[in-house]
């Protein structure tokens, strides 16, 4: 992470940064220290900080606690700057001190937690997180600061949608991402409302809605215009290969994928700009491709030396990918290879309570039709048995 964007993270200038970290002049307040161990992710005990207040702590040995404290905050900086992190950068344009950043480092943290908890255990409390932002907002007397808390309140309504998605309640689903592009609407940031045109539209891809993918990509390239940055370009071409694959168009659809991988290849390698918070590379592009060729039916495009070393993120979305190959090598005969690929997906899905996970491999299940199934396909029907997600 870079002095700048950590510094972005904590409402402080880069050359503020460099001062704390070489020289250790000037004071960190409470609220620089809460801003970073949210970002960085690591326990605000490291830093004095005791269930989101500051602690105080008298010299120790003599010597001058701010010392200490600074001390003990950069080293365990250092610690999870070694350990790979999600890449979430919150808006360049967020003031140093307003509660605008400080919840957007909240619902940061929130979706680092979403691949190692169960989105069930997680729903209200992002809900009540959104809520939160919701009332801040119509008190906010500011105008400047009513678009930066509508921006956060976008990203936090798209990641309950995300979370109800996972869920298996695709109603819900489809109503907090409409939310989600009406907020960004309200923030006046046309690369806000793309992003979150392109999630819902991947999500209706997802469902089988080929045309309102479509169109819901389409708006999102309209509201770019013809200075969108080349990520746009490169995510918004794979959603649409998946929107053409939702609708059988295989020609399309590798159509898209190419421009999707032309453009990828030409990103450089450092952290996306918000609100992008993962990466979107050539790899990305090949797993968008394995999806595709699940969507389609096409084997040739699902399987391959290198696929299941796609499986990248976390667990369920590796498993989401997994399903993807299994639909491959059913569509290829392979019902043995496909069905203990299923297995292992639905274990991911019962372990995180995924509805979403379960479903698939339901779908997977049913693509099957056969009066005498091997025994693999026997056995994950006594497991999908009496499983109500």
């Amino acid at each position: 992470m870079t002095q700048s964007q950590l510094g972005q993270a904590c409402g402080l200038s880069q050359s503020a940064v460099s001062r704390l970290e070489k020289r250790g002049a000037g004071a960190y307040s409470t609220d620089i220290l809460a801003a970073a161990s949210a970002h960085l992710g690591f326990p605000p005990a490291l830093v004095g900080l005791v269930d989101g207040r500051g602690r105080h702590r008298g010299p120790v040995n003599g010597s001058d606690s701010s010392d200490v404290d600074r001390r003990t905050f950069l080293s365990g900086a250092a610690a999870v700057a070694a350990a790979p992190v999600l890449d979430a950068l919150p808006d360049p344009a967020d003031t140093a001190t307003g509660q605008a950043a400080a919840l957007r480092l909240s619902t940061t943290a929130y979706r680092r937690l979403d691949g190692t908890t169960p989105s069930r255990d997680l729903s209200d409390t992002v809900e009540s997180h959104l809520r939160l932002i919701q009332s801040i907002t119509r008190n906010a007397t500011d105008d400047a600061e009513r678009r930066r808390l509508a921006a956060v309140g976008s990203e936090a309504a798209s990641l309950v949608g995300w979370l109800a998605w996972d869920r298996g309640d695709d109603g819900s689903a489809r109503s907090w991402y409409g939310s989600a592009i009406k907020a960004a609407g309200s923030a006046g940031d046309p690369l806000l409302a793309a992003y979150q045109l392109g999630t819902l539209a991947q999500f209706e891809a997802d469902n089988g809605n080929a045309t309102e993918a479509l169109n819901l990509t389409r708006r999102a390239r309209r509201s770019l215009g013809a200075q969108r940055p080349a990520v746009a370009d490169a995510w918004l071409s794979s959603v649409e290969a998946l929107a053409h694959a939702a609708g059988g168009d295989r020609r399309s659809a590798d159509r898209a994928l190419t421009a999707s991988r032309a453009a990828a290849e030409t990103l450089p390698a450092e952290v996306p700009p918000w609100p992008w918070v993962f990466r979107f590379d050539p790899v990305k592009v090949a797993a968008c491709r394995v999806t595709c060729g699940a969507r389609l039916g096409l084997p040739e495009w699902v399987l391959g030396d290198g696929t299941e070393a796609l499986a990248t993120g976390h667990a369920k979305q590796r498993a989401l990918l997994v399903l993807d190959i299994a639909a491959g090598h059913l569509a290829g005969g392979r019902i043995e290879a496909a069905f203990a690929l299923a297995g292992r997906a639905l274990e991911t899905g019962l372990q995180y309570r995924s509805g979403r996970i379960v479903e698939r491999v339901r779908a997977v299940r049913r693509s099957l039709t056969s009066s005498a199934p091997p025994r693999v396909v026997r056995d994950l029907d006594e497991r999908l048995h009496g499983v109500y997600l």
